[in-house]
């Protein structure tokens, strides 16, 4: 493994069509490559066989097999949060006006995550044996952040809210649905996703909208 963040980057940065269909290939090959033989036997080699290109070509867009397999998870981040934005406006949230259902955007969120977690749940696995650089594990900070935010102004303004602690719940709801989630779709004996989904979405609804059971603490 190379040492310092450089060896976790990417070399070349495509700029022509040709190009980036060719760091697609290689990043498409490596995904069925580890989930095939896992992190370790999953080599440079195979990647480039798999992807039909030398092994010359493959190190002029990544130094390594963890440069690649960060790419793969930062690709994995980024359409998550594509697919969550896209989800919430057809369910008729966009952070303002009048809310859909707490149910159904609920259901949009975790339907969103089980389908990015869903394709290939090996890889998930092998996901977790990933080089963890600062630029990675900023990226990763971020994303939590920003679901937090959000999962954040949908309770402080959804109506059929009646939890109290709005932050603490947000930060709750998020961490559920990703490691839940990403715990089950990547077991080797998965949960089956339509009942994953539905079970977890009457959880999180029933956590949400039930009154405070708190009462205020009295002196002895």
């Amino acid at each position: 493994m190379a040492s310092g963040n450089r060896g976790l980057r990417p070399r070349k940065q495509p700029r022509q069509a040709r190009a980036e269909l060719t760091r697609q290939r290689i990043l498409t090959a490596a995904a069925h490559v580890f989930a095939e033989y896992g992190y370790a036997a999953g080599t440079t080699n195979r990647i480039a066989e798999r992807a039909r290109i030398s092994i010359g070509s493959l190190y002029q867009y990544y130094p390594n097999k963890d440069a690649i397999l960060i790419e793969l998870l930062n690709r994995h981040l980024d359409a998550g949060m594509a697919a969550a934005t896209a989800g919430m406006a057809a369910a008729g949230y966009a952070g303002e006006g009048e809310p859909g259902s707490l149910e159904e955007i609920l259901r949009t969120l975790v339907r969103a995550a089980i389908a990015n977690h869903h394709d290939d749940p090996q890889l998930l696995r092998v996901m977790a044996e990933a080089p963890r650089s600062p630029e990675l594990l900023d990226k990763v900070e971020q994303r939590k952040r920003e679901r937090v935010a959000f999962a954040r102004d949908l309770l402080e303004h959804h109506p059929e809210v009646r939890v109290d602690d709005k932050e603490t719940s947000a930060q709750l709801l998020v961490s559920t649905v990703e490691l839940v989630v990403h715990t089950l779709i990547a077991a080797p004996n998965a949960v089956d996703a339509e009942r994953l989904e539905r079970e977890l979405v009457a959880m999180l609804t029933r956590y949400l909208t039930a009154a405070s059971s708190q009462t205020p603490r009295t002196a002895t």
